[in-house]
């Protein structure tokens, strides 16, 4: 098996190509029931890119965000996050990466603060304190940072999961049906908040 380009902080491959953020080749899921929810799945997508996965429900959007990220087995075929194997390197992979997921499953009786802190743990980054703070304010969160999560209503929630997953400075985010259940205004909020985190 080929091996993975080696990352670097430029975006390059070892011979000086620029290399997509995520790379996708011959990715197929066939489950159990012989049900394929994928398909020989080519794709690229490059650092600064805003890309969007468009289907019905079944279509399979949620099984690639899933298999990128890790929670779900692939049946063939690779992805490379940044360079890194999500299987044969998965915790380099997955540190890569930011998962907005479509429910809203956190602790209830934790506060905004901690939550979003012990998220950045998991990935095993020190703590960070401004940058905690950063990302609760871009997000409306930092008067809301000692309230329990069960406090909030349903857009802090949705706001909290956001602000989760970009505790760890991810450089790759995915957003599962992110605007579900959402207001204009955080709608507005989250997509500002995407564009500017792209790269110029």
């Amino acid at each position: 098996m080929d091996q993975p380009s080696v990352p670097s902080q430029s975006g390059r491959n070892a011979a000086g190509q620029q290399r997509p953020a995520i790379s996708i080749r011959g990715l197929t899921k066939t489950y159990a029931s012989g049900f394929q929810a994928l398909a020989g799945i080519d794709l690229d997508i490059h650092a600064g890119e805003i890309f969007a996965l468009l289907g019905p429900n079944g279509a399979g959007k949620t099984t690639l965000i899933s298999i990128v990220c890790g929670i779900v087995n692939a049946t063939a075929g690779t992805v490379l996050a940044n360079g890194h194997d999500t299987v044969a390197d998965y915790r380099a992979a997955r540190s890569e990466i930011g998962l907005v997921p479509q429910e809203l499953s956190t602790d209830a009786f934790e506060t905004v603060l901690a939550t979003v802190s012990f998220s950045r743990g998991l990935f095993g980054k020190p703590a960070n304190r401004g940058h905690i703070e950063k990302v609760l304010r871009d997000l409306s969160l930092w008067d809301k940072r000692d309230s329990k999560i069960i406090t909030l209503s349903g857009g802090m929630k949705r706001r909290v999961m956001i602000a989760k997953a970009l505790a760890h400075e991810p450089r790759i985010l995915f957003l599962d049906e992110p605007s579900a259940g959402v207001d204009v205004e955080l709608r507005r909020d989250m997509w500002a908040m995407v564009r500017g985190r792209c790269p110029r």
